[in-house]
């Protein structure tokens, strides 16, 4: 496997990732529910952890991380969209705009899993990394759909 495009795939991924910290805790300043701050705030921290943890694959690959989110793209205008939505302090459209940037990030990782570019180590990796993004995916769609049914 090239090491170069293991790495660009790892970059990605942690840019894509670090949009969704600042977009939690946008989300968790914005919240008028206390339950949803606490959520919203976890996430963050554990997205933290799984930055790290890349960040770290990416130095053991010989390449330099990322310190900071993307400044183009459709994970950044998700994250702009939810900035839109906490201003009204809607729950419900900020539970909906966390999902779609959930959304993104999920099948960003689900692309990369597919992709065939990844050695057997950072394959290990990036499922490790899967593993909390399709929980906080899941966790906030099951919010989103109670919401809805309690409309």
């Amino acid at each position: 496997m090239d090491n170069d495009a293991q790495v660009g795939v790892l970059e990605t991924l942690t840019t894509t990732l670090i949009d969704s910290v600042n977009g939690y805790q946008e989300a968790a300043e914005n919240s008028e529910n206390p339950r949803f701050q606490e959520l919203f705030r976890e996430h963050a921290g554990e997205r933290r952890q799984v930055v790290e943890s890349l960040r770290s694959e990416i130095r053991r690959l010989g390449g330099n991380p990322p310190d900071d989110g993307s400044f183009m793209g459709k994970t950044h205008q998700t994250w702009l969209d939810l900035k839109a939505a906490v201003t009204g302090r809607d729950d419900e459209r900020v539970i909906n705009s966390v999902e779609a940037g959930e959304d993104y990030l999920k099948e960003k990782f689900e692309t990369a899993l597919g992709s065939g570019d990844l050695s057997h180590e950072v394959r290990q990796v990036v499922e490790q990394a899967y593993q909390s993004v399709r929980s906080g995916h899941d966790q906030i769609s099951r919010i989103k759909h109670r919401m809805e049914a309690q409309d």
